[in-house]
């Protein structure tokens, strides 16, 4: 007889990265390019080996930039459904 596949892990109770949360549930888009600016251009004035390692870097924020702003866009549209449908019947 075949084992069950076990029950997946309850859900945490806190959130796992609440510096996180908290940023997405109060920035604007803008403010999502801004947080990584310094940090890009630290990375763009790298030279020799770690060049390599900043193109790396660099495309990790970028990453990390696209799916925030994707959280922040999620959020934005959830706050306008919540505030009622306009224009719908």
């Amino acid at each position: 007889m075949p084992n069950p596949k076990p029950a997946p892990p309850p859900a945490p109770a806190e959130p796992l990265y609440p510096v996180i949360e908290s940023f997405v549930e109060v920035a604007a888009r803008d403010e999502v390019g801004q947080l990584f600016v310094q940090l890009k251009e630290g990375l763009a004035n790298l030279k020799g080996p770690r060049a390599d390692q900043s193109k790396k870097a660099h495309l990790a924020i970028e990453r990390t930039e696209e799916l925030l702003g994707f959280l922040i866009g999620i959020r934005e549209r959830m706050e306008a459904e919540a505030k009622g449908p306009k224009g719908r019947r």
